[in-house]
This record gives C-alpha cells, structure tokens and sequence, in this order.
C-alpha cells in the first residue's frame, strides 16, 4: 500500500536519534568526570605554580628606599644593574653632541624601579616606539622601545645630564614617574621599566667618572661620576 512503512521508518529515524543524543551525553559526562578528575589531580601543582608566580612578581616589583649619598656636584646610577658599555658617543636629541654614554644591563633579578641621578629639572621627555631585541645585546639601546629623559641639573644648570631607560625582550612596558617640566631630586624614584631591560646615562665629556666595567650598581646609591 502507499506510504506504507513511512511511520516506522520515522519511528526508527527518532530512536536512532535519541541514541546518538543519549551517547552524546554520556560521552559529555565522561568528559567531564575525567576533566574534574584531572583537575582535581593537577589543582595543587597549580596552586603552588602561581603561589611561585606570586613570590616571584613580589620580588621582581620589590621597591626599596634609595641610601642617597650626602654631597654634591655627585651624578647616581638611575638604575641598579651592571655596567657592560663605557663608551664616547653622539647623542643629538638632548646632548646635542659628543658625550660619554655609561649602559647598564638590568636582569631579572635586579631591581626595576630607576631613580634620578641629579637634582634639577626633567627639559626633556621622548618617548620612541621600537623592537624588543635581547637587552643583552648593546645594539638594543637603538632599535628598541625607550624613553629618553633629559636633565637640567640644579647644582650645574649649564650641564646636560640624559638617561635613556630601555625595553628588552621581556620588558615590554616602561611606566615614567615624571612628566616634562617636573622638579626631582637627587636619588627620587622617576620610573619602573618591567622584566630584563637596559639603562643608559649621557654625561658631558668634563664629568669624572667613578665606576668602570664590570661594576654592579645601585639605583640612586652608587655615583657613577662627578661634575669636574
């Protein structure tokens, strides 16, 4: 007859179904105890991995009060790291000549935060986008993100003192304290560049140095040299 078997066929079409539905959701719910089974295996390494996390950023952001020398006519570190470059150099943007460059290497286990090396003026603020090469690499200090604070020292207004606070491979943000215009003092906190970066400082070519390569230095502690 016409249309015969059609019903049973949509009966077989609908258990057919509703097996594929009931495996679906069984096959869910195996999933699923097997992910919380597993979560609930892998929940401690979990927690003491981001309790590590957690130490770690502590002692990365850690902020210590700068032991500032007492004296004069002394130009600080602005970063603590060691001194890989010593080197005469162009500076064009803020020195606007020959100077001495000093670059410092910041590791991951040095202290982030820079400081000022003089008491005086902030008369110049660049910010330059970039790379992220290694902040091993001395050629960093060209290619990559950084910012370029200039100084107007107050013990010498006719002096030119410039650090230039540099990105590395990890540190891909620099955060300034200070703004164009703004008064520091000797050894303030002036900014916070984040995970494995580098640090330059441009004197004039009269300055004394007092530091050599090789040298570990501290942010707004150690002279780096000395007005002549």
């Amino acid at each position: 007859m016409k249309h015969a078997g059609k019903a049973r066929k949509a009966a077989f079409k609908l258990i057919l179904i509703s097996l594929l539905l009931v495996a679906v959701i069984l096959a869910v719910g195996l999933f699923a105890a097997f992910f919380g089974s597993m979560m609930v295996a892998i929940t401690p390494m979990l927690v003491a991995l981001w309790f590590l996390f957690a130490l770690f950023t502590l002692f990365f952001f850690r902020d210590p009060d700068a032991s500032v020398p007492a004296g004069t006519d002394m130009i600080l570190s602005p970063a603590h790291g060691r001194i890989d470059v010593i080197e005469r150099i162009r500076e064009p943007l803020f020195m606007a000549g020959e100077c001495q460059r000093i670059s410092m290497f910041l590791s991951v286990m040095d202290v982030h935060v820079q400081n000022a090396p003089v008491s005086g003026r902030i008369a110049f603020f660049k910010y330059t986008t970039g790379q992220f090469l290694n902040a091993l690499k001395t050629e960093s200090a060209i290619h990559n993100e950084n910012v370029l604070l200039g100084f107007e020292p107050r013990e010498r207004p006719a002096c030119k003192i410039a650090v230039r606070v540099i990105a590395g491979v990890l540190a891909r943000r620099i955060v300034p304290y200070v703004e164009l215009g703004d008064e520091v003092e000797r050894g303030e906190r002036i900014g916070l560049v984040q995970f494995g970066s580098r640090a330059d400082v441009y004197l004039p070519l009269a300055c004394k140095l007092a530091v050599q390569l090789g040298d570990h230095v501290a942010g707004g502690e150690t002279v780096l040299a000395r007005f002549e």
